[in-house]
């Protein structure tokens, strides 16, 4: 199963002051902020990955991997405005933008 539209809509609608976007990655959608990755979408699940900075807020939250070989990350209840007002500034504040790399193959 994958993650649909509409959820990812519902999600972005939840987080709307923060200015969200996505893109599909890999069959799913990552959300960025910022152009921030913050949140993976697998299945219609949201994982945020465990981060130092909101260990204390997402402790006790449910864990799952949200792909194969992927590492445990937490699971975002996106009902819960209140959380997503806590972690959102935290996680966006130690994410980097991705920087682009150049894929120019050299020509023989």
């Amino acid at each position: 199963m994958t993650t649909s539209k509409e959820y990812i809509e519902y999600v972005c609608e939840q987080i709307k002051e923060w200015n969200p976007s996505y893109k599909k990655m890999f069959r799913e959608y990552m959300i960025y902020i910022n152009n921030k990755p913050m949140f993976t979408f697998c299945d219609n699940t949201v994982y945020a990955k465990k981060l130092e900075c909101i260990k204390t807020i997402m402790g006790n939250a449910e864990k799952g991997f949200p792909y194969e070989s992927a590492k445990e990350c937490y699971i975002v209840d996106t009902d819960n405005k209140e959380l997503l007002e806590k972690i959102i500034p935290k996680i966006e504040q130690v994410v980097s933008v991705p920087v682009k790399r150049n894929s120019k193959k050299e020509k023989i």
